[in-house]
């Protein structure tokens, strides 16, 4: 097992930035690939970023440039850092994990954590 605790989110300005942080526990966590979702009201959860085992990212197109995701082994812990938030942006951000690798769907993620919400004012 595999548990996930985020935080770092809250509400912010267009234009302003914000770093979630996803800590894991429970297993080796450098064997996983780590994704971070996103869900805004009314729609379906989608892929925001993914930092494979060896560090390879990928970010989906709609923020690509402006988020950036990271991960440390030393700490168990991902990170995604926002610069630029737009009001699309708003949403709960759900990290989760999956051995293997990449994977771009939901559906392919074994564990999860809570959210954390983000508000982006315009």
């Amino acid at each position: 097992q595999v548990q996930l605790v985020e935080s770092g989110g809250g509400l912010v300005q267009a234009g302003g930035s914000l770093r979630l942080s996803c800590a894991a526990s429970g297993r080796t966590f450098s064997g996983y690939v780590m994704g971070w979702f996103r869900q805004a009201p009314g729609k379906e959860r989608e892929l925001v970023a993914v930092v494979s085992s060896g560090g390879n990212t990928y970010h989906a197109d709609s923020v690509k440039g402006r988020f950036t995701i990271s991960r440390d082994g030393a700490k168990n812990t991902v990170f995604l850092q926002m610069y630029s938030l737009k009001p699309e942006d708003t949403a709960v951000y759900y990290c989760a994990a999956r051995q293997g690798y990449f994977r771009f769907r939901d559906y392919d993620y074994d564990y999860w954590g809570q959210g954390t919400q983000v508000t982006v004012s315009s």
